[in-house]
C-alpha cells in the first residue's frame, strides 16, 4: 500500500502497523500526537483491524473444513489463494484426494492448472481433482511419518493441523461407557477462572458445561465436560468433571458411538481445560 496524505506528512501501512514519514520523505518513529485523529490515520487504523478480524476468520475457516473434514472445491480455493489471508491460512496444509489417500502438501493453486502440492516423495506436482479434503490429523494414518517429513521440508503450518495433539480411544474402553474422567477432579480457586479459561481457549461454556461442538460424516456431536455453573457468585472453587459426548438431541452417546474426530476434539478441550488447575489445591488436598 502506498503513502497517503495526512496534513503536513504521509503515512501508510507496513507490516501491519501505521507509520509515519514528514514532507522531505524522512521516515518518524511514530506517528505525531496530533495526527491520532486525522482521517488518514483513523482510516488506516480501522483497514489494520478488518486485516486483523479477516486473518483470523481464513484460520477459522480452513480449521472448521479440517475438523469437519469438509469437500472444499478446488474452485473455491482458486478463488481464494490470491488473498495474502487465505494464503497465509492454507499454505502447506495436507490435503486428501477423493479416495482418502494424502495428495501432498498445498503449495500454489491455479485456476487453470490445479493444485500445486509437494507430494510425499519431496516432488512438486500438479493435480486437478474437483474437490479435496483438508483432513484431521487423527484421521491420517501415517502421522508419525508426516510430521517427521514436514520437519525435512521445514513445513510451516498456520493452521495446527500436523502438529496438533491427537487421542485415540482407548482399546480397553468399554463400549457402552458413558463418560471419561482422565481430566476429571481438576481444582481450581475460583469459578471465574475456570470459565475464563473455557473462553480463553475458544470453547463455549452453557449449563455448568464447557462444550466442543464436532460435525463428523454430517453428524452434530457435542462434547461436554463439567465446569461449574454460575449462580450470581462465582468466588467459590470448582473443578473438572467427566467428559462425556451427546448426539443433536441431547442424548448421551456411548464410547463406540464417538468418532475418531469428536473423541479427539473432546479430549483436546478437556486436557487444554485441566492444565490450567491449581496442582497445589490438589496436592493439599491429597
Amino acid at each position: 500500500m502506498g503513502w497517503v496524505s495526512a496534513g503536513d506528512y504521509e503515512v501508510a501501512l507496513e507490516a501491519g502497523k501505521v507509520v509515519c514519514r514528514n514532507g522531505k520523505g524522512r521516515r518518524l518513529k511514530s506517528v505525531p500526537a496530533k495526527l491520532k485523529e486525522d482521517p488518514a490515520v483513523v482510516g488506516l487504523r480501522q483497514l489494520t483491524e478488518w486485516l486483523d478480524r479477516h486473518e483470523r476468520r481464513c484460520l477459522s475457516d480452513v480449521e472448521q473444513w479440517m475438523v469437519r473434514s469438509l469437500p472444499v472445491p478446488t474452485a473455491v480455493l482458486a478463488r481464494v489463494w490470491p488473498d495474502p489471508a487465505w494464503q497465509t491460512a492454507l499454505r502447506d496444509v495436507v490435503v486428501t484426494g477423493a479416495d482418502g489417500g494424502v495428495a501432498g502438501f498445498l503449495r500454489d493453486v491455479d485456476p487453470d492448472r490445479g493444485l500445486g502440492l509437494v507430494d510425499l516423495d519431496g516432488d512438486t506436482v500438479r493435480i486437478t481433482p474437483d474437490i479435496v479434503h483438508v483432513p484431521h490429523p487423527v484421521l491420517l494414518e501415517d502421522l508419525d511419518e508426516l510430521r517427521e517429513f514436514a520437519v525435512e521440508l521445514e513445513v510451516r503450518q498456520n493452521v495446527e493441523q500436523l502438529f496438533r495433539e491427537v487421542w485415540h480411544r482407548p482399546a480397553d474402553l468399554a463400549p457402552d461407557a458413558t463418560s471419561v474422567d482422565t481430566y476429571a477432579g481438576g481444582v481450581f480457586k475460583e469459578l471465574r477462572f475456570l470459565h475464563g479459561r473455557v473462553t480463553q481457549l475458544g470453547y463455549r461454556s452453557r449449563g455448568g458445561y464447557a462444550v466442543c461442538p464436532v460435525v463428523e460424516d454430517g453428524a452434530a456431536v457435542e462434547a461436554r465436560i463439567w465446569i461449574g455453573e454460575h449462580d450470581g457468585y462465582d468466588a467459590y472453587d470448582t473443578e473438572t468433571g467427566p467428559l462425556g459426548w451427546t448426539d443433536a438431541s441431547g442424548r448421551a452417546l456411548t464410547a463406540a458411538e464417538v468418532g475418531p474426530v469428536a473423541w479427539s476434539e473432546g479430549m483436546r478441550m478437556a486436557a487444554a481445560l485441566y492444565a490450567g488447575r491449581d496442582v497445589e489445591d490438589e496436592e493439599r488436598a491429597a
